[in-house]
Parts: structure tokens; C-alpha cells; sequence
């Protein structure tokens, strides 16, 4: 008889036991495997929030099939009390164990809401955009200009939450007086700017901050950028250049970035310039007077008058030599580059053709023609 129970207490222990690691094959499946969720989710993680909170929205948004499954996985794993505050893009078909990844491994916001605070050579604008996870594209839901002095609350709310992002972005052609009036009343930001920065030292680029971030030290940051990103092409011009030195490189690129926003003319309206300089003759170019008249406080707004243009002033390319003594904005990367390695060519002259590029010439017959056709072009729109 006893030989009977001992046989069948064993016989329930084997079973119990298959049984188990059944559960638990089953559950390292589900746990491993592809995940349930559709489409993708931005899941906000609320700073102090709790495994089983995450767990339970996670399981209503249908990124996971148990909750409770995926509280276990992470206590076995060892990272059930490393959840990371923040919005996350969690992708279709994601598994728990790599669900469990993106809410622990910390870092920056993966999506979410945004705040873009975009200097512009004619604006400055607060966008507020809100990822859309199913299409990983951000929809604008709020623009505001710079003069903003009471904020709505759809810009507020955003801007107020703990892991917002804030980004800068530094448009190409700006000033460093555009740039520096900017960051002195961004509403988010924290510090004095100081002085001026040296016109044209100063990156264009986007920069990721937290609010309250030191106006100064962004500053030093663009002009660091600038500064290493232009020895670094300097040390990497063509040979023939005529340039003695690296500011005078500098120079000649932001007068490129005025003149064309064509990336692929980049290069040739730099040789133009560069022909200029060679033959000697003088630039001739409005962006240098404009600026001369501005000092890049703004825009001009309005068309260069005859007198501007017969003026003697240290910016106007009509009646100086050479280079005008600083740059007249901040040149891009791309600029900077189309200078100390322009596209080969006898062009001394350009003009606009009517699509947003321009017609290039060697001779001043030819230039000519391309002016008569431009005129043409501006009387008929």
C-alpha cells in the first residue's frame, strides 16, 4: 500500500514538475517572443511611476498579452526597480524583453512631445510638435513667435512636463545678433548671454537643451563648433586658394550662404567669387551693403537705393577691394566647405534665372543677356 502512494506522491511530483517548466518555457516564450501590439505606441513612464503601473498600461494599450507575466520577467531579470522616467517609442510586434529594455536603459526621450525653438534669418518661432508613433513623424500642434509674452496653455502644459525636449535649431545665414537677441529671450532658457559673439563664428546646427540651460555656455558651444569645424577645413583646402588666412575663408563663405540656397550651386557661385579675387576685380555682391547698412540687427526689408550702393563704406563690395572686414552672417558647414574647395570654373559673373538658381557667365556680354531674360522673367510675375 505504501509502496502504491509513494508511487503515485512521485508520479504527481514528475507531473508537477513537467507541468511547471511547461509554464515556464511558455512563459520565456511570451516573454522573448514577437509581442501583440500592432501599431506602434509612444508609452509615457511618469517619474516615480510603479512596475505595475507600467505593466497595466502597457497591457490596455495592447503592447503586452500579460501584465503580470511582464512584472515577473523584469523581477527575474534584476531590473524591475530601474525604470526610467520619460516617453518612449515602443515599435509594433516588440517583445517584453525588449519593451522592458527601452523603459530601463535610461537616456533621452525616444518620443513624445517636443518644443523647437527655431532661429530663422526672417524669424524666430516656439514649435511645439507631438510625435506620431504610427508614422515616426512630427505633427505641429503649436507655433509662436519669439515676441510671445503670455503663453497658451497647449504651449505651457508641453513645455512644463519633466521630459520635454527642447531643441534649438540654428538656421544658415543668420547672424550673430539674430542668434544672440534669440537665446536672450527664449522663455525656457536661463543665464545672460553677454556680448555679441564675432560675426559668422557661430555653428548653425541643432542643439538639444533642458529647460533652465545657460544661455552663455550654449553660446560658447556654437562658437566652439564653428571654430573646430572651420580649422578642421582649413587644414583641408585645395591648394591655390586666395586666402592667407582661415578668417578670410570664413568671410568669403558667408557671402556664399547669402547668395544661394541652392546646395548644388553652392560650389560654383564660390568660384565666381574666388575668380574675382584672382583677376583682381571687385565682388559686387548686395548682401555685403545690406549688412553693411543693418550690421545684422534684422532684416532690411526692403530694396538696396542707389545711394547705398554708391556709398563708401567698409562693406560695400562696389566700391572696396577684396574682402569686406568681417563676415556678414554665419555660414553652414556646407559653405564653409564650397570655399576651400570650389567647383573649377571661369565664371565671373551670376544672376537669378527665375527658378530659384542662377544663370553663371565668363563674359560680361553674356552676363548681360542673363540680366535682359531676369528682367524679362520679374515684369511678367
Amino acid at each position: 500500500m505504501w509502496k502504491h502512494v509513494v508511487a503515485n506522491a512521485l508520479t504527481l511530483l514528475i507531473v508537477g514538475f513537467i507541468m511547471l517548466a511547461g509554464v515556464v518555457a511558455l512563459g520565456q516564450r511570451s516573454f522573448h517572443g514577437e509581442g501583440p501590439l500592432e501599431q506602434a505606441i509612444c508609452l509615457r513612464v511618469e517619474q516615480g511611476a510603479t512596475l505595475r503601473a507600467v505593466a497595466e498600461d502597457l497591457g490596455e494599450q495592447g503592447a503586452v498579452s500579460s501584465p503580470m507575466l511582464f512584472r515577473v520577467g523584469a523581477q527575474y531579470d534584476g531590473r524591475h526597480e530601474r525604470l526610467r522616467f520619460g516617453s518612449y517609442l515602443v515599435p509594433e510586434r516588440a517583445s517584453m524583453e525588449q519593451i522592458l529594455d527601452i523603459v530601463t536603459r535610461g537616456g533621452a526621450s525616444t518620443c513624445g512631445t517636443e518644443v523647437v525653438f527655431r532661429i530663422g534669418v526672417t524669424a524666430v518661432n516656439y514649435e511645439v510638435r507631438e510625435l506620431d508613433p504610427a508614422t515616426s513623424r512630427f505633427v505641429e500642434t503649436v507655433e509662436l513667435p519669439l515676441e510671445t509674452t503670455e503663453f497658451p496653455a497647449e504651449y505651457t502644459q508641453v513645455a512644463e512636463q519633466a521630459d520635454t525636449r527642447f531643441r534649438i535649431v540654428v538656421a544658415e545665414g543668420t547672424t550673430s545678433w539674430q542668434i544672440w537677441n534669440a537665446l536672450e529671450n527664449a522663455e525656457f532658457l536661463s543665464g545672460s548671454v553677454g556680448e555679441v559673439p564675432p560675426e559668422g563664428h557661430l555653428m548653425p546646427d541643432g542643439y538639444e537643451v533642458r529647460r533652465g540651460a545657460d544661455r552663455g555656455e550654449l553660446l560658447a558651444l556654437m562658437q566652439e563648433r564653428q571654430e573646430a569645424f572651420l580649422a578642421q577645413a582649413w587644414e583641408n583646402r585645395v591648394e591655390g586658394l586666395p586666402f592667407e588666412t582661415a578668417q578670410e575663408a570664413l568671410i568669403l563663405a558667408s557671402i556664399v550662404e547669402k547668395e544661394t540656397g541652392v546646395a548644388e550651386e553652392r560650389r560654383v557661385v564660390a568660384s565666381v567669387f574666388i575668380n574675382r579675387l584672382g583677376v583682381p576685380m571687385r565682388l559686387q555682391t548686395d548682401p555685403t551693403v545690406i549688412y553693411g547698412i543693418t550690421r545684422g540687427e534684422g532684416v532690411l526689408g526692403r530694396g538696396l537705393r542707389r545711394s547705398e550702393l554708391n556709398a563708401d563704406t567698409p562693406y560695400n563690395t562696389y566700391r572696396i577691394d577684396g574682402l569686406p572686414p568681417t563676415p556678414i552672417a554665419n555660414p553652414g558647414r556646407a559653405a564653409i566647405e564650397a570655399v576651400l574647395d570650389p567647383e573649377e570654373t571661369e565664371y565671373l559673373y551670376f544672376v537669378a534665372d527665375g527658378t530659384g538658381g542662377h544663370a553663371f557667365a565668363t563674359t560680361l556680354a553674356e552676363h548681360n543677356e542673363n540680366v535682359a531674360r531676369w528682367r524679362q522673367i520679374e515684369a511678367g510675375q
